[in-house]
């Protein structure tokens, strides 16, 4: 009782009241202060529920916002994934590793030429396989060749042909400016040479290449064809004749006369009037009592500037059969006669005639 009055006197004192003012104030102020506090915090609650208010009502708008972002976070990514691929380069060169590129795809497109790429390459190994083959069979000799085992057809082996040279100013036979067909050349070099391993006919075998008029007709055994031939040549003036003959190992007897006249003119006439026929000779050779127009004779061999008619003895033969063919050329008639025991091959003496009339023209 006695520490209530106490109390209440000291606050009834003089300047006591101050202090109680000062006391109580400060009580005001906390009190404020906690009340603050409290504001604030029911504000924050507030707050934070309308956050979730709005939050609850962005899902519909932050589906779109999301998949832009992902977007975009996919493009930043390429983006950095670039950076990276470009400077893994440089770590790898670094670390002494090669970069391996990646092994290209098969497309469908690229499998065509896959194929064309194959077949071509095919194609190649063939052509090599067959330019090899035909170079090897090309180098073989025909003997060599299965399927070619025969070494010859029957020809002879004659020497290289070889015109002899004109005189000095002189045209060749056919030359424009040769009026009368005439061969400048010597007419000994215009004969046929031999072939090789024949034996020279020595009746014909003369140092100087010319014959007689006389042993050219005794080619005909009738007597009135030599008679009428001799005028004929001493009319026509026959310059000379010039002749070779030879016998082959097979027993084929060849002869061979070149009969040159002043001009091709003189010499066709004496050719178309006694020495060419339509179906045969119109003078009959010794050892042919009967001729025939040569059918199997190959057109194409004959040259342009030379003509010839050939003629075959046909069967039965006699002792031996006869082959013939007369030759015109310019200022030339030509003769070939071939003769053998049996029968006389055609081969053999259609080239003798064909190198003949080559030598010729």
């Amino acid at each position: 009782m006695s520490e209530q009055k106490a109390i209440e006197g000291v606050i009834e004192e003089p300047g006591a009241k101050g202090v109680t003012e000062g006391v109580s104030e400060e009580r005001k102020q906390a009190g404020g202060a906690v009340a603050g506090r409290e504001q604030a915090a029911g504000a924050a609650g507030e707050r934070e529920q309308a956050d979730g208010v709005v939050a609850e009502r962005e899902p519909v708008g932050g589906v779109v916002a999301g998949r832009e972002q992902v977007a975009g976070a996919g493009g930043e990514r390429e983006q950095a994934d670039g950076v990276v691929a470009e400077r893994e380069p440089a770590g790898g060169a670094v670390a002494g590793q090669e970069p391996v590129p990646p092994a290209p795809r098969a497309t469908r497109a690229s499998r065509p030429l896959r194929g064309a790429l194959r077949w071509a390459a095919a194609l190649a190994v063939f052509a090599v396989f067959g330019a090899s083959t035909a170079y090897g069979v090309a180098r073989l000799e025909r003997t060599d060749v299965p399927g070619l085992g025969t070494a010859s057809d029957g020809r002879w082996d004659y020497p290289e042909l070889v015109r002899p040279p004109l005189p000095e100013g002189r045209p060749a036979p056919f030359a424009f400016s040769n009026k009368a067909t005439a061969h400048y050349a010597d007419l000994r070099e215009l004969v046929l040479p031999a072939p090789r391993g024949a034996t020279a006919d020595k009746k014909l075998a003369v140092s100087h290449g010319w014959v007689k008029t006389g042993t050219f007709l005794d080619e005909y055994p009738l007597k009135d064809d030599r008679e009428l031939l001799g005028g004929v040549f001493r009319d026509r003036g026959l310059r000379h004749i010039a002749a070779r003959g030879w016998t082959t190992p097979d027993g084929t007897r060849t002869r061979i006369y070149l009969l040159q006249f002043g001009t091709g003119l003189v010499a066709g006439e004496v050719q178309q009037g006694e020495f060419a026929g339509y179906d045969h000779a119109p003078r009959t050779l010794r050892g042919a009592p009967s001729t025939e127009l040569d059918g199997r004779f190959p057109e194409t061999w004959q040259l342009p500037n030379v003509t010839h008619y050939a003629y075959d003895e046909p069967r039965p033969y006699g002792a031996e059969q006869v082959r013939q063919a007369y030759l015109l050329a310019g200022d030339v008639i030509g003769l070939v006669v071939q003769s053998r025991k049996g029968d006389a091959r055609a081969v053999p003496f259609q080239q003798t005639v064909a190198l003949q009339e080559e030598l010729l023209g």
